[in-house]
């Protein structure tokens, strides 16, 4: 039996084991899949851990996506790029790190726009997830992604870091805050609501335009603080679920070869949060 794992930390939230078990069963394959709780500093040992296991490939979660990378022996174009993993497969011995999660993300985003190119947007936060949104969305011909962070360095980092042509303004919060009502399109890409905390936000977004999408990485809680501030200022929104599904389905085709029913796969994370 084939062993697949995610790792994070936190790492109970997650409803990975949950739809890639289903896809094993659905497709008849003797494989498994679960959760592994790496603490953040403990990385090393964790991965030793996974060796010993012989896992076949894994999920790097929050806050491992980018510490991973001295550990992996070989890394794709994309990921490399961006400086941050969250798909690890096993190719005759050695680990190849992947990033889905631009293109998952950017995937379940069209769900809900049709073009993104005259869209002026205000990403929340540069961290690993983050820096697979912003390439992607840059790659994909988005021209204005304005973001805002607690480490402007960080930030500054990021967009210098970008292969691709867009045009970024690192903003501080206050300044965020006083404009959000600017932009068309607002990611949140931090763990700031996710559960347990979900009374936590990571911008006070009172000044939001109706026609404005919030865009929320998290999916559990299916509806964060962040996006419950949106809907009460009559703006669209949108949770996690689609970029999850997305980046989890591409994931399952690099290490089974297979493209999996995204819809199945979405059905499934719905039902076990409690949505529709």
């Amino acid at each position: 039996m084939k062993k697949y794992v995610v790792i994070g930390d936190p790492i109970q939230h997650s409803m990975s084991p949950v739809m890639h078990n289903d896809l094993f069963q659905f497709y008849r394959m003797d494989a498994v899949y679960k959760a592994v709780h790496i603490k953040k500093g403990m990385l090393k040992e964790g991965l030793q851990q996974l060796r010993e296991m012989n896992v076949a490939g894994f999920n790097v979660t929050v806050p491992h996506k980018t510490d991973i990378i001295p550990f992996l022996d070989s890394l794709d174009p994309l990921s490399e790029a961006i400086g941050a993993v969250n798909t690890v497969v096993k190719e005759n011995g050695k680990w190849i790190g992947y990033n889905t999660d631009g293109t998952g993300y950017l995937r379940g985003l069209l769900s809900e726009l049709t073009t993104l190119r005259d869209k002026k947007i205000l990403m929340i936060g540069s961290g690993g997830a983050a820096r697979g949104i912003y390439f992607t969305l840059a790659h994909h011909g988005v021209e204005r992604i304005d973001i805002v962070n607690r480490s402007l360095d960080k930030a500054l980092n990021l967009k210098e870091s970008c292969p691709y042509s867009v045009n970024t303004t690192i903003v501080d919060k206050w300044t965020a805050e006083a404009n959000c009502g600017e932009y068309d399109l607002i990611i949140q890409t931090t763990s700031i609501g996710m559960s347990p905390n979900v009374e936590e936000s990571p911008l006070d977004i009172s000044n939001i335009s109706e026609k404005a999408l919030v865009s929320d990485i998290i999916y559990n809680p299916l509806n964060t603080k962040i996006l419950q501030d949106a809907k009460s200022k009559g703006a669209r929104t949108q949770n996690g679920v689609g970029m999850f599904v997305f980046q989890g389905a591409l994931a399952f085709e690099k290490w089974t070869g297979i493209f999996p029913d995204a819809d199945r796969m979405k059905r499934n994370v719905l039902k076990q949060l409690g949505g529709n």
